[in-house]
């Protein structure tokens, strides 16, 4: 953990429809002093929507050989290799090459996230999907953020409904792909 690091708490009801995936977890999230709190929620949705066996936080923003969250198997091969925010096309490479699935979660405007990958070298780029939210979701649950949380998250047909500390939102999860 980094020094400095703000440690946050996410008691998690996870029900998951579109992938059958029911839980209920507990999430120590430490966000380097570096980090937005959009940047962390996002983190934290994107740990949420992928969650699996063997899903983790990667070493922290600064790693650069880790994504912020992955997921492994029992002998430690990556499975999923998740970005957040704006990974430039040298990283998502570097990932995609390492892992079987790269994804990348953002809470920016998708256009401008996808465009500096245009031309560049992306290993499998074909495969690579880019996960947005509706404009000013992020924003609004960034405001109910505390440092103790209660995150309900529902989602069906990629319509993801969250409650976080009693304040209910809603977005869909829009998909992106390179063309």
């Amino acid at each position: 953990m980094a020094i400095g690091a703000m440690i946050h708490t996410f008691t998690v009801q996870l029900a998951d429809m579109d992938r059958g995936v029911y839980d209920d977890f507990t999430l120590r999230v430490a966000r380097h002093p570096s980090e937005t709190d959009a940047y962390m929620l996002t983190r934290v949705l994107a740990y949420c929507l992928e969650y699996a066996e063997g899903i983790t936080f990667g070493d922290g923003i600064s790693s650069t050989d880790e994504p912020a969250v992955l997921v492994r198997d029992l002998t430690g091969r990556i499975l999923t290799w998740i970005e957040i925010g704006a990974p430039d096309a040298e990283r998502l490479h570097h990932g995609s090459k390492l892992a079987d699935r790269i994804t990348v979660y953002t809470h920016r405007d998708p256009a401008k996230v996808m465009a500096p990958w245009a031309g560049k070298r992306i290993h499998q780029s074909e495969a690579l999907t880019l996960h947005s939210f509706d404009p000013g979701f992020i924003d609004s649950a960034v405001r109910e953020i505390e440092r103790r949380n209660t995150l309900t998250l529902s989602v069906t047909e990629r319509e993801l409904y969250l409650d976080l500390n009693g304040t209910t939102l809603t977005s869909a999860v829009h998909e992106h792909r390179l063309e």
